[in-house]
């Protein structure tokens, strides 16, 4: 199935709950057209709206020549002043990530690398970052690039699993709660049930989907440490996995609903044929399904305070 992204080795909660000062008044104007981070580059972009958090401005803005579906909060140091100085930078970027010009501006026409969405921001902000997955459209010229990059598969979560998604990022962001560790039954174990769940139906397809789900072991314990976490947890983990230990045989359907999120951009850079990623689509979905089915038995219904969880969550 390919190896992860490497472009950004933070979670949504990592980079964008930043250490940023507090600030009166705000740096940019609803309405106004910026240049934006995300992940290693930069993009055009216009900021919406501008609100004031925790002594902290955060700006939701439009990434131009994109789906609504990319529209996320901010903070201030993922913007810059849309200069011609700073449009040289974007540039320069561009040039240095191997970029294909072929848009106006020097926009990238390569799907959308991943980036951090705002850990602080509200729930909306969560449940639009569930459904990415979507290729850009061209400023100016109809793409007809047969990259692997254009052959990004959506990844339908179920209604139930968004809410479990946002319950999950209230109780990690909002109320400095934990995930108790190590998890029962944890990412391994779930993945051979559903294995042998598949095997009692179908028999004959269980090697086909044996692969796949090694596949999602591996994704799993890469993508992790890389973009798995929020901030609060890292602490946590750097004591959960001591020594030759994988993730998936310590954390458990709480972490492995959030990769699920991730994966429509993971699977971008994989060297899969478009067929075989739409065949992988639908054995993804009905593993979703799985994971709907059995979710009060998988997931925890409420997390533990970090700082009375054994040592293991002090986020301090």
């Amino acid at each position: 199935m390919g190896t992860p992204s490497k472009e950004d080795p933070a979670t949504d909660a990592d980079t964008s709950s930043g250490d940023a000062p507090p600030s009166g008044s705000s740096v940019f104007a609803e309405g106004e057209r910026v240049l934006a981070y995300h992940g290693p580059r930069i993009y055009g972009a216009k900021v919406q709206k501008a609100e004031l958090r925790k002594k902290e401005w955060k700006y939701f803005v439009h990434y131009l020549g994109w789906s609504k579906n990319w529209d996320e909060w901010v903070g201030a140091e993922r913007l810059l002043k849309d200069t011609e100085e700073n449009v040289l930078k974007q540039q320069a970027l561009e040039k240095k990530q191997g970029v294909d010009k072929t848009s106006k501006s020097g926009r990238s026409t390569q799907t959308k690398p991943k980036g951090s969405a705002d850990a602080k921001a509200d729930k909306e902000d969560i449940k639009n970052n569930v459904a990415r997955g979507k290729k850009r459209k061209s400023d100016s010229v109809i793409e007809k690039d047969n990259s692997s990059l254009e052959k990004v598969i959506k990844i339908q979560i179920p209604s139930a699993l968004k809410k479990q998604l946002v319950d999950d990022w209230e109780f990690v962001t909002q109320q400095d709660k934990l995930v108790i560790l190590p998890r029962s039954p944890n990412v391994d174990e779930i993945l051979t049930k559903y294995l042998e769940h598949r095997s009692k139906k179908d028999g004959i397809m269980a090697d086909s989907i044996g692969e796949i789900l090694k596949g999602i072991r591996c994704y799993f314990d890469k993508a992790l440490p890389m973009m798995l976490l929020y901030k609060k947890e890292r602490q946590q983990y750097q004591k959960a996995l001591l020594g030759d230990v994988s993730p998936s045989t310590v954390y458990g359907a709480e972490h492995l609903l959030r990769l699920f999120v991730k994966l429509p951009e993971l699977l971008a850079y994989a060297n899969v044929e478009e067929e075989t990623l739409i065949n992988l689509q639908q054995k993804l979905l009905d593993f979703l399904k799985f994971l709907q089915k059995n979710q009060s038995a998988f997931f925890l219904s409420s997390y533990e305070g970090s700082k009375d969880s054994d040592g293991k969550g002090k986020d301090d």
